[in-house]
């Protein structure tokens, strides 16, 4: 027997109580701070999501309330629209509000969101306006999760965020490959169900039949790539890639370091041995590219890695567990474990027109750039993949769980 799917009030629900349960394991000096310019405190998640919600939502309803006029500056992140905001760089410098605060902010949107909705007093646009701010808090979550871990791993203890017992490890499976049929193919979404803007519209384009590996990159893959010099070859990088690891010392992949001559890395679960079979993780787009060229492969185009996931679109890899955190074995699953870097820039597809006003600088005003990585990862939350998602970073980014997989013409 099917199951009903959850109403719009119940997945509201669901998600903002996700959020606070992954942002109670940090208390209120964890969730405050910034490490780096690119990450966001904890607290500033939960006040932006709700800030969303309030915006978006809530703002156009008759007899809206403004909760407090400084949140409007405070919790804006990009939307030029909106108005001013405060810098990014300088979030980790506001300590008031406080968590304490935050949390009564989020309790008063909720309480009056939810009242709007069991009552029908929403406005036409509101659900699909809810449903796009549940899909933007779960982006936050992981958000939220890879921004803790690049805190916590600056401290020189290696604080645990969540316990989880002995890593398991197995021989790694050697690598195959799978064919993939080319020639005239549709991608992006067809417009049945959730998406957002940047997956659409769907179109056609021409692939060559290609090959594409049946599991990810692994640490034991990475660890031959290292040894054989991989971070000293500047045959193997891309110009800007090269000056990146000259530049800020790279010579493993991030969080990883070498202890008495055996490498460790940085988890939410603490700082713990490299177990081989999982797939590498926290490696930016110019060394995915190295390691590709290395191999003697290539990254996919994300149209290639979109056609050849549909194929094995049943399968999963470790997506959001609270209790664990991190990726499993390398297996065959597509998507899950880690966001695989393609060799594609984060460009409009055919047709693609943001919407009009300021949720409308959602995704379209950062096609420039930026990478897409396809999948999803070990701290994407669990009804937020697709075979269509289309997520993006800057090539040097790696504090995002971003890896890779191999593809050969």
């Amino acid at each position: 027997m099917l199951l009903a799917a959850p109403s719009i009030t119940d997945r509201f629900a669901a998600t903002r109580a996700l959020t606070e349960t992954l942002a109670g394991r940090l208390s209120a000096e964890d969730q405050t701070p910034q490490s780096m310019p690119d990450a966001s405190p904890t607290k500033w998640h939960r006040a932006h999501t709700t800030w969303f919600f309030e915006e978006f939502v809530l703002r156009s309803e008759p007899g809206f309330i403004e909760y407090d006029p400084s949140f409007r500056y405070l919790f804006n992140s990009y939307y030029e629209a909106v108005g001013p905001r405060h810098p990014r760089p300088q979030r980790g410098l506001v300590t008031r509000p406080g968590i304490a605060e935050i949390a009564g902010y989020r309790a008063a949107i909720e309480e009056q969101l939810l009242d709007r909705m069991e009552s029908g007093a929403l406005a036409d646009a509101a659900p699909g306006l809810t449903e796009l701010g549940c899909h933007h808090e779960q982006q936050h979550q992981e958000l939220l999760l890879m921004d803790a871990k690049h805190l916590l791993s600056t401290h020189p203890f290696a604080p645990v965020y969540v316990e989880r017992g002995p890593d398991t490890d197995q021989p790694v499976a050697p690598l195959t490959w799978r064919p993939v049929r080319g020639g005239l193919v549709e991608v992006g979404h067809d417009g049945h169900g959730f998406a957002f803007d940047n997956e659409g519209p769907q179109h056609l384009t021409y692939l060559a039949d290609f090959e594409i590996a049946e599991r990810a990159v692994t640490n034991a893959d990475w660890l031959e790539f290292m040894a054989d010099g991989g971070y000293r070859r500047p045959d193997l990088w891309l110009s800007d890639g090269w000056y990146r690891v000259q530049s800020a010392g790279w010579r493993a992949p991030e969080y990883w370091a070498d202890e008495d001559g055996g490498w460790t890395v940085f988890t939410l679960s603490g700082r713990r041995p490299v177990v081989p079979a999982e797939p590498v993780c926290h490696v930016s787009f110019y060394e995915a590219d190295a390691f590709a060229r290395w191999a003697g492969a290539r990254l996919p185009t994300e149209q290639e890695w979109e056609v050849a996931a549909r194929g094995v679109a049943d399968r999963r890899g470790e997506l959001l567990d609270p209790a664990r955190c991190h990726p499993g074995l390398a297996g065959g699953a597509m998507i899950g474990d880690v966001w695989e870097w393609t060799a594609s820039a984060y460009l409009p597809y055919p047709g693609f027109r943001p919407a009009p006003g300021a949720v409308g600088e959602y995704n379209g005003k950062f096609m420039c750039d930026q990478h897409v990585l396809r999948g999803a990862s070990a701290v994407t939350p669990v009804g937020h993949e697709r075979v269509t998602y289309r997520n993006f970073f800057p090539a040097h980014a790696r504090w995002a769980f971003s890896g890779l997989r191999l593809v050969r013409s």
